[in-house]
Order: C-alpha cells, then structure tokens, then sequence
C-alpha cells in the first residue's frame, strides 16, 4: 500500500503547485509509481506536469458528476511512472461551490483516493489555498501532508493558522502525519526573505521544519511556462535540487 501526499497552504503564490509536480517528478524519476491529483478548482497543475500537447481536459470533477468514468481521467505523462488527474471542467466555472459540496458531503473523493493509493507508490494532492472544505476532506483522507511557505514576511501571519488548522485534522485523524513545513522562493541575499527564513526557524520546532528550502528560480519558472516540471527540463538548477534531495527525504520516511 502507498501513500497519500497533501500539499497545502494558507495563501496562493507560494509555490503549491509548483511543489506538488517537482515533488511528484522526483518520486517517478526514482522509479516509484506516482499519481498527481488536482483538486484544486484553479487547475493548475495542467499547465506544468508534463502532460502530452493535444491532452485532454476532464478530470476528477467530471468523475466526481458521473459525467466520465475513472479510467477517462487518468492521464500519461513523458514519465513513465508519473500519471495526472486533473481537476477537469470545474477549472472553467465561475463558481465552485457546488463542486465544494460535493466533495464535502460525499464519499467518492476518499473512496478514488484509497482506489488510487491501493495502484501507486505515492499519490500527490494539490489542494486550493486555506482550509476549506475541500482541504480538509483531502486532508482527512491522506497519510501525510507538507506546507509550503514563500519567504516573504506575510507568512509570519498565516503560518499559525494553517498549523492550528493542520493539528485540529490530525486531533481527529490520527492516521496523518505532518511531514513538515518547507521553505519556498528563498533569495539569498534579499533582506526581507533571510529575515522571515530566521524567524520561521526560531519560532517553529525543528521537528516541523524542512532543513532545506527551494531557493527562487528563472529556470522553475521558465518550466511551468513550457509546460514541463523543472527537475525534467532544467535538471541541474539549484531549485530542481532541491525538490530531488527533499523527494529522497520524504521517500525514506515513506518507507518507514
């Protein structure tokens, strides 16, 4: 049996998406069988995960109305251990509030979750920023869980309430284990970004902290516009290090 992965965060922009298709990347690149579900009715992960020219667009939410069976939303990528599910239509909506509803009040997420993980080494969720209904039903449903924070002094305001949000989830699903908070978009050099990095680390506990942090990169950027994660197509970069070395972490722990 894998493992469920939930990649969350307080705010958008710093770097969740990102992570989730590096990360998961990374664990295919080591041979381990991945899947990358997109939750998030943003949608973003299409635009970054490798996925074909000409792919299609329906994913969980259309499996989620019945409108396109699993099988259908389920898509290759150029790795060959690395399978996506997208959001699908809800992507396109103005309002996701009845999509929320849904994976709220039933049961077919956690059941697609434990069918997918039962198949895989890890599956990977991107989740919509804050601790909504859907969050928290992800989170409900995964084995363990990291937060990606940008290092910009607005995160000394929204790191409490993610993790009271997280150990309020683990209170009652003592199956989930907080893997960490990772440091995100780090420039060395940058006054403002070196000072939130050592405040963080003074005033988390070690033991919820990533020792590493992916450091800001043209080439991540430049990967997500063509399409393609960075540890594929600009595999030196320092950030594409990063994610490789805290895919290694995570995989050890995993099999612990």
């Amino acid at each position: 049996m894998g493992k469920i992965l939930a990649v969350v965060s307080q705010k958008g922009g710093v770097g969740k998406t990102t992570t989730v298709v590096n990360l998961a990347a990374a664990f295919a690149r080591r041979g381990l069988k991945t899947l990358i579900v997109d939750v998030d009715p943003q949608g973003s992960v299409r635009y970054g995960a490798g996925l074909k020219k000409g792919h299609a667009t329906h994913g969980f939410a259309d499996y989620l109305s019945g409108q396109r069976p699993l099988r259908d939303v389920i898509l290759p990528t150029s790795l060959s251990w690395l399978r996506v599910m997208l959001v699908g239509s809800v992507s396109d909506s103005a309002d996701h509030t009845y999509y929320a509803t849904q994976i709220a009040t039933g049961d077919l997420l956690p059941k697609m979750l434990e069918a997918a993980v039962a198949r895989c080494d890890i599956v990977v969720v991107d989740t919509p920023p804050g601790l909504g209904a859907i969050t928290r039903r992800v989170l409900e449903s995964s084995d363990r869980v990291i937060v990606p924070l940008q290092c910009e002094p607005l995160v000394l305001q929204t790191t409490p309430q993610i993790l009271r949000g997280i150990q309020d989830v683990v209170s009652r699903h003592p199956g989930l284990t907080f893997d960490g908070i990772l440091l995100t978009m780090y420039e060395a050099g940058n006054p403002a970004c070196e000072r939130t990095a050592e405040y963080v680390r003074k005033h988390i506990p070690r033991s919820l902290l990533f020792d590493l942090v992916i450091p800001r990169s043209a080439a991540v950027s430049d990967a997500f516009a063509a399409g393609q994660p960075a540890v594929l197509r600009a595999p030196a970069d320092p950030a594409s290090q990063a994610y490789v070395n805290l895919a290694t972490l995570l995989a050890e722990r995993f099999a612990k």
